[in-house]
């Protein structure tokens, strides 16, 4: 058999251990995608959606008596999107931060590593919910436990309503996320750490590199591949961030997210087409910032090789 018949045979046998996985990806995501763009055409309504019309772009902007109307000229809209960015941004950049720290700890060999190994995963092992709830007893402005130590040990004079506060709530939010998604970062980067080699650090060793000269000349440019990956994960995820936004603050429209905008408008308004309109804008941010990302990415690691 030649060898362009066995890349043939190759590529069907990949196609056919891939088609099932295909056929419900398309099902359970496609399908529903689909389903949403469509509404966002449309005047549907929770109450009755097959009697939704089609409306054009009426759900995104549309120009009535000089005035603009519409989910683009929506300032909560836009609020949304700020809210979302910046906790993206802020959130991802602080547990790629602590995440490497924990990563590099937890690499040295150590009596009681393994224990502290699993310590380190509860707040990830914990759900959202979960946790969210927990917190927000934590950060009551009455009975919650911050404010107690706090006050305890002299930083506060007065108990704080982190998640009523306007000034507050955005940095309450960021600290749980921090708090809960940080031992994620750090067990991707760990593994990227352990499979590293041994030689260049022992030959850095007898030349008396300095340990910081090492990790950003060695250490970070062989697990980097690994940090766009997880930066990649944990920015989709923050990105469609409801659950932790919605359980601590509600609809507060100082740390909405576009996640929470969305439902708002489905299931609270009942406004099927104009939250299927928010939902499809969602899926587009998302979807170019992860196109961006992943092309800048590349770009890097050629200039890196």
């Amino acid at each position: 058999m030649s060898q362009s018949s066995r890349q043939r045979q190759r590529a069907r046998s990949a196609w056919l251990f891939l088609a099932p996985m295909i056929c419900t990806l398309l099902l359970v995501a496609g399908w529903p995608l689909l389903r949403t763009i469509w509404f966002s055409f449309t005047d549907a309504s929770l109450t009755d959606l097959n009697a939704a019309e089609f409306i054009g772009w009426g759900n995104y902007l549309y120009k009535e008596d000089g005035e603009w109307y519409g989910l683009l000229a929506d300032a909560v809209w836009w609020k949304s999107v700020w809210n979302t960015l910046t906790f993206t941004l802020i959130s991802v950049s602080v547990e790629l931060v602590l995440g490497m720290i924990v990563a590099l700890a937890l690499n040295v060999n150590f009596a009681g590593r393994g224990l502290v190994r699993a310590a380190v995963l509860i707040p990830w092992a914990i759900p959202t919910i979960v946790s969210a709830k927990m917190w927000s007893w934590m950060l009551h402005d009455q009975f919650g436990i911050l404010n107690d130590m706090l006050m305890g040990i002299g930083l506060i004079s007065a108990p704080l309503a982190w998640t009523a506060d306007a000034d507050l709530s955005m940095v309450a939010v960021i600290m749980v996320d921090v708090w809960k998604t940080t031992p994620f970062m750090a067990l991707l980067m760990l593994a990227a750490l352990q499979m590293l080699p041994k030689d260049c650090y022992e030959a850095a060793k007898v030349d008396g590199i300095h340990p910081v000269r090492v990790f950003f000349r060695v250490t970070l440019p062989l697990i980097m591949p690994a940090v766009l990956v997880a930066v990649v994960f944990r920015a989709l995820d923050a990105l469609r961030i409801f659950d932790l936004i919605y359980v601590l603050t509600s609809n507060s429209e100082d740390t909405m997210s576009m996640s929470v905008f969305a439902r708002q408008q489905l299931v609270d308004f009942q406004d099927v087409g104009y939250g299927s309109a928010a939902s499809t804008a969602l899926f587009l941010v998302i979807a170019l910032l992860t196109l961006a990302y992943l092309y800048l990415g590349r770009k890097y690691m050629r200039v890196g090789d």
